[in-house]
């Protein structure tokens, strides 16, 4: 697969994920010991993971970003690496009270801590190894 597509696929799921936040239904209650001041649909996506409407803002953001990198080899190299650099990092702040809530504001614990070092290992892939043999 090349990374123009992972741009691609990884964008139409973030995509998604950021419009399932926007249902209530798919939520259900927050873990209380993690409190956030910015409590609009907060809870659990999927009774899984924690997010707020900042959260899932960030989710569609993320997604539109994908889907454009996806349209040339350059960009979609820049948004692999930017997206493996951004959740690795989030998925070590997830690790820390107060950074597990990015100081209040959007949730990180949880099975985002694997969720996110996951999609960081996936991003690592594409944007690094598979961007080489573009550049071969």
């Amino acid at each position: 697969m090349s990374t123009k597509r992972f741009a691609m696929i990884a964008g139409i799921v973030y995509l998604l994920v950021g419009i399932a936040g926007f249902f209530p239904a798919l939520l259900t209650a927050p873990d209380p010991a993690h409190s956030v001041s910015l409590n609009v649909l907060h809870g659990n996506l999927l009774g899984l993971f924690p997010v707020n409407i900042a959260h899932t803002l960030v989710h569609l953001a993320i997604g539109a970003w994908g889907v454009m990198a996806a349209r040339g080899d350059g960009t979609a190299i820049t948004y692999a690496r930017s997206l493996a650099i951004l959740y690795a990092v989030l998925a070590i702040m997830g690790l820390f009270p107060r950074l597990d809530t990015v100081f209040g504001l959007i949730p990180l614990h949880s099975h985002d801590i694997w969720l996110h070092a996951g999609t960081a290992a996936v991003a690592a892939y594409f944007g690094w190894y598979a961007s080489q043999r573009v550049n071969a």
